[in-house]
């Protein structure tokens, strides 16, 4: 990894990017749900739908949903009766994440602090993995795919759903102009915090088109790599297998 990395526009250490996205969870954290509901106009709830159909969870399967803090996937994901470990980098997002889960009354699942680019489990722990609108937000991104590798079982899956680059014409800078002129506006009237919701715009700017970041995927070793573009590209389902 580099001396420098990106935080949105910004460069720098990796020590500081760290500290720096901690600090845009923590302050988040409660109300980041409704923002991403705000943001996307509810369409988040359908591209994490078809993220769990593509996964085809089942009974017998023991699944990692990394940075997975509040929940969404995971409910989703418990629902086949999976053994669902979520895991995430920031305590304060577990904490809705728990909280969510005791609401609705959901059970089973197992909650756990973990950075992405060193987990603590053993290997081969885990026949599918899922990260959803997270991994452009850790400091080395291809650490944590080595990781999602290493933590597979053979046969395992690797699912990531994630902002991309709008490939539609006149969409793009339709999306553009929205993103950067109404989101840091809905962060300040829904969330009081502007410059958060700057920095989850700003983070998917720097973050590899669905090309590179699929070669990416295959780096870290991952086979049948796959990337399945949603609405031009705005989001995308990358996915690969662990032989």
């Amino acid at each position: 990894m580099s001396d420098t990395v990106s935080f949105g526009f910004e460069q720098v250490t990796p020590d500081e990017k760290t500290a720096r996205v901690g600090g845009v969870f923590t302050s988040v954290a409660s109300s980041y749900d409704l923002m991403n509901d705000a943001m996307s106009g509810g369409m988040h709830r359908l591209w994490k739908d078809r993220l769990v159909r593509r996964v085809q969870p089942r009974a017998t399967d023991r699944i990692l949903d990394m940075a997975g803090g509040t929940g969404d996937v995971a409910f989703r994901l418990a629902k086949s009766g999976a053994d669902v470990t979520v895991a995430d980098i920031n305590p304060a997002m577990l904490d809705v994440g728990i909280e969510r889960a005791a609401k609705r009354g959901i059970e089973g699942l197992t909650w756990t602090e973990a950075n992405a680019e060193t987990l603590d489990f053993p290997d081969r722990s885990f026949d599918a993995y899922t990260i959803a609108l997270g991994i452009r937000n850790v400091t080395d991104i291809p650490a944590a795919l080595r990781e999602a590798h290493r933590v597979l079982v053979r046969g395992g899956r690797f699912f990531c759903l994630e902002f991309s680059t709008v490939e539609w014409p006149g969409f793009s800078d339709l999306y553009d102009a929205y993103s950067h002129r109404v989101i840091p506006r809905l962060g300040k009237l829904l969330a009081n915090d502007a410059d958060s919701y700057r920095y989850l715009i700003e983070s998917i700017r720097r973050f590899p088109d669905m090309r590179a970041f699929e070669r990416m995927i295959a780096e870290a070793s991952f086979v049948r790599t796959k990337v399945e573009p949603i609405m031009g590209g705005l989001v995308a389902i990358h996915s690969g297998w662990r032989i």
